[in-house]
């Protein structure tokens, strides 16, 4: 789910909604965007932005941003594109892992998005079309490694660059020649011939010859004399002499910085690290040898991650670190497996269910007699639709219907009556799907207006829409997924509800921001969540969820004593959302000051049973048949319908 904003730079604007890759380049100190025609070639004199986009079926899109710096860019331009890695980022919802690339030292994980490599170019990237970007085509001899993701890295042409462990590639303007050395692996001769054959198909326009040169083998082939010319003739290859004495690498204790607002770091640990020593509100630098990350907390803001991405950056080049130390920057909740693993206690995401309490009694007890027990799943079950596709809402306000912005389409009041409109890409063409959401305060008029609207609107759409009528409290689980972040806040604009409470001398609740409130929090995952506002009294608390009780500048979070790990993410997530700034007082079920009672009017009763699942009777579908003016109901089916 992504956040942009009017600050973030154009050429970002849209970035990640899409599969795949997508490319900038920094020129003339400015972001332009690649084509796709030219990904794959780096221009050794540039810095580029790289974002790699899955979307998986259920679930929020996975993005990695990389940082490519070319051998030959220069520091502006390397600053520039660092910060914009970070502000990509940040516009994503601080949910990627940034990498820093350099020339020759790629991950694999980079390298493997251009298949079957990447081939660095001299110059520097232009985008306007028929300037020659500094390329011109010249003889080059490149050494291939790697049995998966292949490293390609040009070397000085001569013969002392040729060894018998490596396979090489000479490029020639009418001969492409693969030299594979004796030493060299199956695996790595057959990545290599890949690379030849993409240097016949995108240097040459696939008109060239191919080679294969054997090393040692010299049976007078006119193809193996034609190499060794190139080298002034053939002379053997020196073999390499073993070390008497093999030296075993040093290894360099596991080192944990806090990276100040100063830019200073401050060692706080070494060799046994802990996930408590990790605070979200600072960042650090984990310094593992060829290895460095940096650990960035969730509620850090932009500045203080670009000062700490500025003093890592410091610090490798006081180390005198080689270029081939991955330097990787991790959001807290994002962490990788080899991040966690230099810890020696990382705790588990996933809670143990089936075993709770009295349970792995009853589970046994079928065991012993031979049955197999599984846990049901509690989250929801895979959305039918593809939800990620366009939303619109549209508030009823009288006769007329007005286009909810996009910064305010999460946000409903349940005195009143909106429309949802939601695009998605279907088999063969987009699919429209329709909801008339129905306040439970709203008014009639409201309400049949709502209805009438939404039927004029499927209208207006070329092909057949699925309509929906959903009354506020009984959403259906698709609902909030198309959403994936929904506050139903007290109250109404709308002109009739106005109108409403004020001839019937109600109070008005509409939601303030000035007033005390009190939200539950709802959800499954930050792609589900939901902010509902409930009565302000105590006992509209349950110990199966989490609140936040606000009372203007000052807030509260309430956590229940049944509530999940899962449950307390959801409640930072949704803090950030609703009002970034509102620094909590974090209260357990138990443990409440009299101010927080106060609030709420004092201490009551209230549910401190898990909350059960309502049992849903499957849906019947009826067809309604018109006979002689009046209208017969046919029962066909009980099945469960899905869709």
């Amino acid at each position: 789910m992504a956040f942009f904003s009017k600050d973030i730079d154009p050429a970002l604007q849209g970035a990640g909604a899409k599969a795949g890759l997508e490319i900038w380049c920094v020129e003339n100190l400015l972001l332009v965007p690649v084509p796709k025609t030219s990904h794959g070639k780096f221009y050794s004199g540039s810095a580029y932005l790289v974002l790699h986009t899955i979307l998986v079926k259920s679930g929020p899109p996975q993005h990695d941003i990389h940082y490519w710096l070319g051998n030959h860019a220069n520091e502006v331009d390397s600053t520039l594109v660092s910060d914009k890695a970070l502000e990509l980022d940040a516009a994503l919802g601080s949910c990627t892992v940034q990498y820093k690339e350099v020339e020759g030292q790629e991950t694999e994980k980079f390298l493997s998005y251009f298949k079957p490599c990447i081939i660095p170019l001299e110059g520097v990237y232009s985008s306007q079309p028929g300037k020659s970007n500094g390329e011109t085509y010249r003889i080059s001899l490149l050494t291939c490694k790697g049995d998966h993701a292949v490293h390609v890295k040009e070397v000085p042409f001569s013969r002392s660059s040729l060894n018998h462990n490596d396979v090489f590639v000479l490029d020639t303007a009418s001969k492409v020649f693969l030299f594979s050395g004796c030493n060299s692996t199956i695996q790595e001769r057959a990545k290599a011939l890949e690379v030849v054959h993409y240097i016949k198909e995108n240097k040459h326009g696939g008109n060239c010859e191919v080679a294969a040169i054997e090393d040692g083998k010299l049976v007078g082939d006119p193809d193996v004399g034609e190499f060794w010319s190139l080298f002034g003739g053939y002379a053997p290859i020196p073999r390499e002499t073993p070390l008497a004495v093999q030296q075993q690498p040093d290894t360099t204790p596991v080192k944990l910085f806090w990276i100040t607002y100063q830019k200073k770091l401050v060692q706080v640990a070494t060799s046994s690290l802990n996930r408590d020593t990790l605070e979200k509100d600072k960042c650090y630098l984990l310094d593992c040898d060829t290895e460095v990350f940096v650990w960035l907390g969730r509620v850090t803001s932009v500045t203080e991650r670009k000062t700490s991405i500025s003093a890592a950056e410091d610090f490798l080049r006081e180390q005198g670190r080689s270029n081939g130390t991955h330097l990787t920057f991790i959001t807290e909740g994002l962490e990788t497996p080899m991040f966690r693993s230099y810890f020696s206690s990382w705790p588990q995401t996933v809670e143990t269910k089936l075993y709770d309490e009295g349970r792995e009694k009853v589970a046994a007890m079928f065991k012993q007699h031979g049955y197999d027990v599984k846990e049901l799943p509690q989250d929801d079950c895979e959305p039918y639709i593809n939800c990620r596709g366009t939303l619109k809402v549209w508030q009823v306000n009288g006769n007329e219907l007005s286009l909810v912005p996009v910064s305010e389409q999460t946000k409903l009041f349940s005195g009143d009556c909106y429309i949802v409109q939601y695009s998605y890409p279907g088999d063969e063409r987009d699919e429209n799907l329709f909801y008339a959401w129905l306040g439970c305060g709203s008014v009639m008029d409201d309400r049949v207006d709502a209805i009438s609207n939404m039927s004029a609107l499927v209208d207006s759409t070329k092909g057949d829409a699925v309509m929906a009528q959903v009354t506020e409290g009984k959403e259906p689980a698709q609902l909030f997924l198309i959403f994936q972040t929904l506050i139903i806040l007290k109250g109404g604009i709308s002109t009739r509800y106005k109108t409403f409470i004020a001839e019937n001398g109600f109070a008005d609740e509409t939601y303030d921001e000035e007033k005390t409130a009190l939200f539950r929090i709802q959800g499954t995952n930050p792609n589900n969540m939901q902010a509902i506002q409930v009565d302000l009294v105590s006992s509209s608390l349950n110990s199966s969820y989490c609140y936040i009780l606000q009372n203007g500048t000052s807030v509260f979070t309430w956590i229940g004593n049944l509530t999940s790990t899962k449950d307390h993410d959801l409640l930072d997530r949704m803090l950030e959302l609703i009002n970034p700034t509102w620094q909590p007082i974090s209260v357990r079920e138990g443990s409440e000051p009299d101010s927080f009672w106060s609030l709420l009017g004092g201490k009551t009763e209230y549910p401190k049973e898990k909350k059960m699942k309502k049992f849903i009777e499957d849906p019947h579908l009826f067809i309604c048949v018109l006979t002689e003016g009046k209208q017969k109901i046919l029962y066909l089916c009980f099945y469960s319908l899905k869709g």
